[in-house]
């Protein structure tokens, strides 16, 4: 049943998804001109902008920096008490503001002047203070805001961080940004568990539980206790993956187990993963054949162990 505040909430979406359809079509050459400017970049991409447009410009900061472009964060009340310092002749200026008239961005619009630092405003309005005095005008279509009073920044600061978004993709598009780029700068945090890699987790060296075929079970039981894994590798004389012991294996076993040699009590032919395959993609194969560890083989060094990855060792980082 509808109410005041879910038309409300409507409307606001309705009003800035349009918004967004008329940014999408206005772009034209000078957002090309924009992206030159930056992919010309020596330095960083020094953003900066005062009240809403200070906090969407810390975001646009945060992406560019995520994304492979270098950039900072620059408070233009803060510049004119010496943070001017931390604009370089090798930077992009990248300065926003709706109305083009913010007072606190004439200091930091006049130092890129002086001292030919390029300027890219994105501003609604090109024949303002920041449109007049910037080397490439992002400009936001004049649309009113969404609050309905035309006062409460809603449907400019959702223009101006879609435009922040759209020069960021654009610029590591350019690059060939990769996710594995992306995993180096998210280590932490559910992004970076899902671009971890199964050779980042997994268990390697003396860790690796390992027995030959031919060990004697009271051996493989004591390869199992020690590393604790709850399984043992096994191996053929020349070092190559023959089967896996687990558990089930040993239970299914009992009678005569200790008479019996690690191939008879193996299961052959154990699921194998790759280091460079995503951790994510190992916790799905081991949850779809209920196995609680993959054995990882590098496919060019042939068949030899080379780790050991735990389903644990995923759910610590926050997969599964």
């Amino acid at each position: 049943m509808n109410t005041p505040f879910l038309d409300t909430a409507r409307r606001v979406i309705r009003c800035e998804s349009e918004a967004l359809i008329q940014l999408a079509d206005s772009l034209d050459d000078r957002f090309r001109a924009a992206i030159d400017l930056m992919r010309a970049c020596k330095g960083r991409i020094i953003v900066t902008g005062i009240g809403k447009s200070g906090h969407i410009g810390n975001k646009i900061a945060a992406t560019l920096a995520s994304t492979g472009t270098p950039a900072q964060f620059v408070h233009p009340a803060e510049a004119s008490h010496g943070d001017l310092g931390m604009i370089t002749a090798a930077d992009v200026v990248l300065a926003i503001s709706n109305s083009g008239e913010a007072p606190e961005l004439a200091n930091l619009i006049a130092y890129s002047r002086r001292y030919a630092i390029p300027l890219i405003g994105i501003t609604s309005r090109p024949d303002s203070s920041l449109g007049r005095h910037s080397d490439v005008v992002l400009e936001l279509p004049r649309i009113a805001e969404a609050c309905g009073t035309g006062v409460v920044p809603t449907t400019s600061t959702t223009l101006t961080l879609a435009m922040g978004d759209a020069v960021a993709v654009a610029l590591m598009e350019n690059r060939a940004f990769t996710a594995e780029h992306f995993r180096d700068f998210h280590p932490g945090g559910k992004l970076g568990a899902r671009l971890s890699r199964v050779g980042d987790l997994m268990h390697v060296g003396a860790a690796i539980p390992l027995v030959n075929v031919d060990a004697p079970m009271p051996e493989a039981l004591g390869e199992i206790s020690r590393k604790g894994f709850g399984v043992v590798c096994v191996t053929e004389d020349n070092g190559a993956v023959a089967g896996i012991i687990t558990m089930g294996d040993l239970a299914r076993h009992l009678d005569g187990l200790m008479t019996m040699s690690a191939r008879d009590v193996m299961t052959p032919s154990p699921v194998t993963i790759g280091p460079d395959e995503l951790a994510e993609k190992a916790v799905g194969v081991m949850n779809s054949r209920k196995i609680t560890c993959l054995i990882v083989i590098d496919p060019e060094e042939g068949q030899t162990p080379i780790g050991l990855l735990h389903l644990h060792d995923c759910l610590r980082v926050g997969l599964g």
